[in-house]
């Protein structure tokens, strides 16, 4: 029988989890779409500098700065940084560039793709094994993509961008076993020079001083829109199983995906229906094959504990 403590943790994981997942898929969507008139490389140059403020602000002061600096450590480790620095600084430039450029369905089919390409990248660098139903989702959601090129004769950039830069990024961050919080704050510290060095070479013509003290607010909260989900996601994957945070994730492309097309008025075709519906089939097929080995394992471990 579960404890009142552990469903309160769960509860609390469920929530945080939740929240951060409808900040991506909704929220984060409509607070890019009405900084419609900056820049895609003007707000993620913002973007970076309230990060680094506010996330520096929250390491230092529960961490520590001996944190930050085990954290980097070695010439090795910055190397990394450097190469994780690069892929999400890509991720959330061509994420915004879709968002202002009311291409929010695309966004969302990379975002849906993301958890199969993590399959792909686990069997080719960390030498995991697919079962035949992973192995089939995997070719669905190829199918998918594959007719959504023929039909519109050229490739998902947009949507393939997304999902390999995120799943790389994912990977990097795997192998390296880089702490959620301070990892972002030295990315962007990695950042911050080459950031503020385009606000200023934009100086007195940024939207910072010339489109009003509302839009100058909305650019300074892109930090705690980048950094809140990011600690929700954390404190939600603290508390809840891995197979229940796999199925939340897909709250936030769904999400995308019914803004542009609800509320936005993006074309959603009958080569994009094919498509997500190729996709969904491939993540239904993914998600009951991961809940069936999770309960395996844990049958596994209960007779393993009953036999000591």
């Amino acid at each position: 029988m579960t404890s009142p403590t552990a469903r309160d943790a769960t509860l609390v994981g469920l929530l945080s989890a939740l929240g951060a997942f409808l900040v991506w898929g909704l929220l984060a969507p409509v607070y890019f779409k009405l900084l419609g008139t900056v820049g895609p490389m003007e707000i993620v140059a913002h973007r970076v500098v309230w990060t680094v403020l506010m996330v520096g602000a929250v390491v230092l002061a529960t961490k520590g700065p001996a944190a930050v600096v085990r954290a980097v450590g070695t010439w090795r480790r910055l190397a990394i940084f450097a190469a994780t620095t690069a892929l999400i600084s890509g991720n959330w430039l061509v994420y915004i560039y879709s968002v202002v450029s009311n291409q929010l369905v695309q966004s969302s089919l990379g975002y849906y793709i993301n958890p199969l390409v993590n399959v792909v990248l686990g069997v080719v660098f960390l030498h995991e094994r697919l079962s035949r139903r992973q192995m089939l989702s995997v070719l669905i959601a190829a199918g998918g993509v594959g007719s959504l090129v023929v039909s519109h004769g050229t490739l998902p950039w947009i949507a393939l961008s997304l999902a390999l830069s995120f799943g790389v990024y994912g990977l990097v961050r795997k192998k390296a076993a880089i702490d959620p919080m301070i990892g972002l704050l030295v990315e962007t510290s990695l950042l911050l020079p080459a950031a503020i060095a385009y606000l200023l070479w934009l100086g007195t013509g940024g939207a910072f001083l010339t489109q009003g003290v509302g839009q100058a607010l909305m650019l300074a909260l892109s930090g705690p829109v980048t950094a809140v989900p990011l600690v929700l996601f954390a404190m939600g994957a603290a508390r809840l199983k891995l197979s229940t945070i796999g199925l939340l994730q897909y709250v936030a492309p769904t999400g995308q995906l019914l803004l542009g097309v609800l509320v936005y008025g993006e074309r959603f075709t009958t080569a994009h229906a094919i498509a997500f519906g190729c996709i969904w089939t491939a993540l239904t097929l993914y998600s009951l094959d991961a809940l069936g080995t999770h309960r395996a394992n844990r049958r596994l471990e209960a007779r393993a504990a009953a036999g000591d």
